[in-house]
């Protein structure tokens, strides 16, 4: 019965979100295939990506408890993707995507597999929809919520318990993109100063 309420009430949203998505996956599959790939495109992307998620963390960060670990997830994603694009632009590259000279290898893995990344991307994306789910009222504390959705295992609470891995992964890269961009960045400056 919590389910069907669930949709009734935020059905709209959860609709919503998933046509974003699913426009965003067409969008950046049409401009590969019909050669449409431009440097305004891909940064157009990236902004509306972390928008998307910027609203579904502040959500989040609304309704459960504490609230900053929603908060400091946007932070992460927010600076590990602006100083990746930053750094991509300081080494002339063309694409934020162009990690094969990292020494990292899952860095190189995400990016270098677009299934994998897309797995990972949709599995955060899933996570945090089903947490907006999972939630009853505007005031919930985290872990109880996560305690009580597997102990009831329901189809929602499942849906979440399969994203956590990819979710995971994202957030490794997250950091692991903002540590390697930031030291892009501090050998830039190095760089310029040393210069006559």
């Amino acid at each position: 019965m919590h389910l069907l309420y669930v949709f009734l009430t935020n059905g709209s949203f959860v609709l919503f979100i998933f046509i974003s998505f699913v426009c965003d996956g067409v969008d950046g599959w049409c401009a590969r295939k019909f050669n449409q790939v431009s440097t305004f495109g891909a940064v157009l992307d990236m902004v509306t990506d972390r928008i998307s998620t910027a609203c579904l963390l502040v959500i989040l960060s609304q309704v459960y408890r504490p609230g900053m670990v929603f908060l400091s997830l946007l932070a992460l994603d927010i600076a590990s993707h602006w100083l990746q694009m930053y750094s991509t632009f300081l080494l002339g590259k063309a694409s934020h995507k162009d990690v094969k000279d990292s020494t990292n290898w899952l860095f190189k893995a995400y990016y270098g597999n677009r299934m994998f990344m897309a797995y990972c991307c949709v599995a955060c994306e899933v996570l945090y929809i089903t947490l907006f789910l999972l939630a009853q009222n505007d005031s919930e504390k985290l872990m109880d919520v996560l305690k009580s959705s597997i102990t009831e295992g329901s189809p929602i609470s499942v849906l979440a318990g399969l994203s956590v891995f990819g979710w995971a992964i994202k957030q490794l890269v997250n950091v692991i993109q903002m540590k390697t961009a930031a030291d892009i960045c501090v050998l830039h400056d190095i760089n310029k100063k040393e210069r006559p």
